[in-house]
């Protein structure tokens, strides 16, 4: 019955293909389309390859943090690195990669969801082939943030760092595929920014310098004039499609709740205050980048509630732990603190203190890709 009912949905969705070419823009091997573009068309816990032709998409271009991290820290001389053991348990031939997980992270989920290739490799990793180059690659720096700051702390790329990288990888673009190919990229490439958690944690709340110089309406408001201005300076280069995700409820992190939680580990409420204050702006700010910049296509991405919720109820997610991760004791450890894991990683919302698993991972990127996609290349 579920097999005829599953023929049955991709017969008419290709009915509707050729009936209304211009309309529809997605294809889903399991569920169908939903006109409500708030409603997963895939159930939790079951893989669901969204099909998007690489003519719609064909690159995805990535900035941030180690939440998006595939490698490009791996040379610098940094602690905010983990191309070692047991980072990438679970990526193929359990190979640590810079990931800062243990397997895939979002841009590799993404580019795996769309259909485009299985990996977003790092810009500065091995030479890539043209291939590569053309259908995307990653320029985030684990450790950094938008204050300036945050970067230089973590001798890590700073956001005007990864511009200039990204800048040096359009001119390579040209000159082994030619300036159609490049524009191809900018006007139609999808572009994702995830930053901001490491000035928070590491540059607020850890740095009393910062805190007397800043309450949180001045500091968040530094924060997203910071993203604003990184974001219009991808815009000048042509850019178009950018999704740019909120701060996670980074009170709930195991580690905060660890160092800051008090014995029960609670989350931390100011913690998680201050990102939903900038959360709040920043929604504010892309809506007005948007109505100001003629041919943008920005799309606040909330990183906050799924999260919240997968960690307040883990069992709703098919989960059985969320206030731990599953690297060493689960309460403090990250990168280098990190020598054993648990036994089944699949029972954990976090990898670390502080990361999320590959499977935590692709609910957020599905939830991302469901909500958000339609917004961004229609």
């Amino acid at each position: 019955m579920q097999v005829f009912l599953l023929l049955h949905r991709q017969l008419s969705f290709l009915l509707l293909l050729l009936v209304l070419p211009l309309l529809l823009l997605l294809q889903l091997q399991c569920s169908g389309i939903s006109n409500d573009s708030n409603q997963s068309p895939c159930d939790l816990g079951k893989r669901c390859r969204l099909k998007v032709g690489t003519h719609i998409v064909p690159a995805v271009i990535v900035f941030g943090d180690s939440v998006v991290d595939t490698g490009n820290n791996n040379n610098l001389a940094t602690v905010f690195k983990v191309n070692y053991p047991p980072y990438g348990k679970d990526f193929y031939g359990g190979q640590p990669t810079g990931r800062f997980s243990n397997g895939k992270v979002p841009p590799d989920l993404i580019v795996e969801e769309l259909g485009i290739k299985e990996v977003l490799p790092p810009y500065l990793g091995p030479s890539l082939p043209i291939e590569d180059l053309r259908t995307g690659v990653n320029f985030a720096s684990g450790g950094g943030g938008y204050d300036p700051l945050t970067s230089q702390l973590a001798s890590v790329i700073s956001l005007p760092g990864q511009i200039e990288l990204f800048k040096e990888y359009l001119e390579k673009v040209k000159s082994m595929a030619g300036e159609e190919a490049v524009n191809d990229i900018l006007s139609k490439g999808l572009f994702v920014v995830v930053t901001g958690s490491n000035d928070v944690t590491n540059t607020y709340f850890n740095n009393p310098l910062r805190r007397y110089h800043f309450d949180f309406e001045s500091y968040s408001r530094l924060l997203v004039d910071s993203a604003s201005s990184f974001l219009q300076d991808l815009y000048n280069l042509g850019v178009r499609r950018i999704g740019v995700f909120s701060l996670p409820p980074i009170g709930c992190l195991p580690s905060q709740r660890t160092l800051v939680g008090g014995i029960q580990r609670e989350c931390v409420k100011n913690y998680n205050e201050l990102a939903e204050l900038f959360n709040t702006k920043l929604s504010m700010e892309i809506n007005s980048l948007s109505q100001r910049l003629p041919f943008a296509k920005m799309v606040y991405v909330d990183a906050y509630y799924l999260p919240l919720d997968m960690i307040q109820n883990p069992a709703k997610y098919g989960f059985d732990f969320s206030n731990i991760g599953c690297c060493g004791t689960g309460t403090i450890e990250v990168a280098f603190l990190c020598k054993y894991t648990c036994t089944n990683v699949s029972e954990y919302v976090f990898w670390d203190s502080f990361h999320f698993t590959e499977d935590a991972y692709r609910i957020i990127v599905r939830d991302f890709l469901n909500k958000n996609l339609k917004n961004l290349i229609m």
